[in-house]
This record gives C-alpha cells, sequence and structure tokens, in this order.
C-alpha cells in the first residue's frame, strides 16, 4: 500500500470542564444600634424671676454644666441643673451667670438688674458714735456666731422651689430696704419686713423647710428662729412671744411655728421676717407678691 509514511491521526477528543463549586457563608446582620441617649436640657441658662435689687431667680443651667455661678458666688444644682439665685439689695445693675461645662468650655449669661428707688429717711441730727460697748459685745458675738453657722447648714430643703406665702398678714409697719441718713452718714438699712397684726398672733412658715436656729433670749431679736428653705435661702423671724417648733425639726408650708410678740429690742408687738440667699439681703415682697 502506497503512502506518505505518516501514522494515522487519533481522534481529538473534547475537553471536559467542570462546573464551578459556588460556597455559600452564612451572614451575620451586625447587631441594631442602641439608641444614644438624647441630650436633655437647655443649651443656655434659663431664668426667670424678679430681676431687681432684693430680687432673685429660678432656672436651669446649661446641658453639661458641672459648676455654676452667679459673679463669684457657687450655685447648688439639682439633679436636672436647676437652680436658685438671688440680687442684694445694693447690686449693681449687671450680674453674671456663667457655666463651666464637662467639655471643658464654659457659658455665661448677662443680667440687667433694675435699680430700686429706696424709703430714704434723711434727718438733720448726727449719728450716735461710739459704737457697741465691750460688755454688749461679750454677749452679743456669741449670739452673731450662731446666726451665721446656723445661715451656713446645709440641710437637703426644697423650700427654695416654692410659691412663697405671707408668714402672717397684718399691718406692715416697716419696709425693706427703708434707711435713715444722719446728716449725711448713712445707718443701717430695714433688712425685712415688719408685720404688725397684733401681740399674740400665730405665724406660720412661708415655704417647707428645716429649722436650724430657735433661741429665746437674744440680746436685739428676743425669740428668734430661722428656717433653711435649701440652695443658700433661708428665713428669719424675730421678736416672737412663743415659738411652737425646735432646731431640728422639719416644716411644711403654712405649718404654725410660733406668735407675734415683742422680745428683744422692739418697739412694739410684730413680726420681723427676713430673707436671706447667701450674704444678700433680700425683699420678703418679692417672694410673695402683695398682701391681699
Amino acid at each position: 500500500m502506497g503512502g506518505d509514511g505518516a501514522a494515522p491521526s487519533a481522534t481529538t477528543q473534547p475537553e471536559m470542564r467542570s462546573e464551578p463549586v459556588i460556597r455559600t457563608q452564612a451572614v451575620t446582620s451586625p447587631p441594631p444600634a442602641q439608641p444614644q441617649p438624647e441630650r436633655t436640657g437647655p443649651v443656655e441658662f434659663t431664668y426667670a424671676g424678679e430681676l431687681t435689687q432684693g430680687g432673685w431667680i429660678k432656672g436651669t443651667a446649661p446641658f453639661g454644666t458641672v459648676n455654676a455661678f452667679l459673679g463669684d458666688v457657687p450655685l447648688e444644682l439639682d439633679s436636672e441643673n436647676g437652680y436658685f439665685a438671688a440680687f442684694d439689695r445694693d447690686a449693681g445693675s449687671e450680674a453674671v451667670l456663667r457655666a463651666e461645662l464637662a467639655n471643658g468650655t464654659t457659658k455665661a449669661a448677662r443680667l440687667s438688674i433694675a435699680p430700686r428707688k429706696w424709703n430714704i429717711e434723711r434727718v438733720n441730727v448726727a449719728r450716735r458714735s461710739g459704737g457697741a460697748s465691750a460688755a454688749f459685745m461679750k454677749r452679743r458675738q456669741p449670739e452673731l456666731d450662731a446666726i451665721w453657722n446656723a445661715r451656713l447648714k446645709v440641710t437637703g430643703a426644697t423650700g427654695y422651689r416654692q410659691d412663697f406665702i405671707w408668714p402672717v398678714k397684718g399691718r406692715i409697719s416697716g419696709r425693706f430696704g427703708s434707711q435713715r441718713i444722719y446728716r449725711g452718714e448713712p445707718g443701717s438699712y430695714h433688712s425685712g419686713i415688719d408685720i404688725a397684726p397684733g401681740n399674740g398672733v400665730p405665724f406660720v412658715a412661708p415655704a417647707d423647710g428645716v429649722v436650724v436656729l430657735a433661741r429665746n433670749n437674744f440680746s436685739l431679736e428676743g425669740r428668734l428662729l430661722i428656717i433653711d428653705h435649701g440652695s443658700g435661702l433661708n428665713s428669719a423671724f424675730l421678736h416672737a412671744s412663743k415659738l411652737a417648733v425646735s432646731e431640728g425639726d422639719m416644716v411644711t408650708q403654712g405649718q404654725y411655728i410660733g406668735n407675734i410678740g415683742s422680745t428683744g429690742r422692739a418697739t412694739g408687738p410684730h413680726l420681723h421676717w427676713s430673707i436671706k440667699w447667701r450674704n444678700a439681703r433680700l425683699d420678703p415682697l418679692l417672694f410673695t407678691g402683695p398682701m391681699n
């Protein structure tokens, strides 16, 4: 057999391809995002009240506040950053609220304090000279120390949050802030309000609080009662004929606490009611409003 001598060709087989193996993997969904706590509270100071000499304000400090001040005076903050602050009888025309925040920043609010026209009596006589005798001060100094220490006590009272009521109603015989000028030399101004309803008339607590001082025989005040209303605010009641509560007692607004008298250095039966916040003397009339 003739031929070209080449070997017969083999039949070409088609290439076999295996199908790709697809491996699946369970995908775990991320846990739902936890809700972030929402910011609660204002971003600036809030305040309302009596922005005048002898007046007061209540409000809320900015969210995140860790320390707050009125001028250089620290403010007590409650669990919701609420605060109380007040302005002395002789406060200037401006006051500044200042907050130190947890993030290291500060915020401030400038307040305009309205001046008041006080009842000033000018008399053409010289003011008494010489001052108190050594014998009097020997008795008086321990009394002053007791009053000072009582007003420093922190009781946790929250009466400062309330709208105050009159401890008793009657003729107002002396107004807060009134003052005599003796030939150009000012005397001490009247630090409270005098109410004269008659001897023996009972009086009540103007707001909740804790009795921090109750004494029967102070040289000037006679029977003296001081109630802490919390946040640095306190009431003092002078010249009582009877005290119905004792130091450490908790009292509620409207509770009977004593009777009108003329003990101590008083010219007649009346209740001298004074209010202080820290070292600022305040006008009780701005807490209660006019007597109805």
